[in-house]
């Protein structure tokens, strides 16, 4: 297995991008007001926005509710890169689970602690601003940890997969829904990959061979991948206006970093349309100590 490179953003930069824009995403965002700022999936039986946006914690749910038939107790979930905790919550309010919670962002702790206390669910939801790859001892054991749509952000993949064995039970599960890269001889992907990373602060952005290995030096089983780009909307109007707005707002005398997400997002769904991006949803389970 090839090493993942060196991270090209560490813990204050990746912090200060989801400080500075996460209230965007929650005010102006499609799932915003459902706390939801992942992206819409519309897998088989979805049938509005709001189902589209909780996809991907139905199918969490789906597990833990298998879980919760064999277990004589509440399941303590982890969700690693938990925004503003929409998800959380979610599942919180339709399960008998606890369910820790752990984000950089002092903003996005913030906007938690409001949406957990607000959701009714403060006794069994609780948020930690901290560093998913150094967890505190008290978040303790977990039934199953999920990361969406936060691991290509960490600089460390490999202490990720270690913390995440530390926090697992032998038999738990780890959920993984993120951006893959794709293996392509195509010469434009390097460029747009690189216009993706640069502009959404990305460190991991792994093959599923890179990140199976990575699973199985540290105790897992591969369980499932399941391609949820299929089920994504690409090349939205509103997609295709930014794209051409960009290249006027790039020449404004104002702070650049302002459409580091505009710019990156516009990459992506160029890396998702011609294959050379995955979004998967991949399940493993902890099967030894590494």
């Amino acid at each position: 297995m090839t090493s993942p490179p060196a991270p090209r953003f560490d813990l204050s930069q990746v912090r200060d991008y989801y400080d500075r824009h996460t209230r965007a995403f929650v005010s102006i965002g499609q799932g915003g007001g459902a706390g939801a700022i992942h992206r819409a999936v519309w897998g088989p039986g979805v049938g509005d926005r709001s189902a589209a946006f909780h996809y991907v914690e139905d199918r969490i749910a789906e597990l833990l509710q298998t879980m919760l038939a064999e277990s004589e107790r509440p399941l303590h979930i982890v969700d690693l890169g938990c925004g503003v905790a929409g998800s959380a919550c979610y599942l919180a309010q339709r399960l008998p689970v606890r369910v820790t919670g752990i984000t950089l962002s002092p903003v996005q702790a913030r906007l938690a602690q409001t949406r957990i206390r607000e959701g009714g669910v403060s006794d069994r939801v609780v948020c930690i601003q901290g560093d998913y790859n150094d967890l505190p001892p008290e978040v303790g054991i977990a039934d199953l940890v999920y990361a969406i749509e936060s691991f290509v952000h960490g600089p460390a993949p490999d202490r990720f997969f270690a913390q995440c064995r530390r926090l697992l039970k032998p038999g738990g599960a780890l959920v993984i829904c993120d951006d893959f890269r794709i293996p392509t001889a195509d010469p434009r992907a390097a460029l747009a990959i690189e216009r993706f990373s640069r502009g959404w602060h990305v460190n991991a952005l792994l093959d599923r061979d890179e990140l199976e290995s990575l699973a199985r030096t540290h105790g897992f089983r591969h369980d499932s991948t399941v391609d949820l780009t299929p089920y994504l909307e690409l090349r939205r109007l509103r997609d295709r206006v930014l794209n051409a707005l960009l290249p006027l707002l790039r020449r404004l005398p104002i702070d650049g970093k302002r459409f580091d997400y505009a710019s990156g997002g516009s990459a992506l769904q160029e890396c998702l349309a011609r294959g050379w991006v995955g979004y998967e949803m991949v399940t493993f389970r902890a099967v030894r100590q590494p």
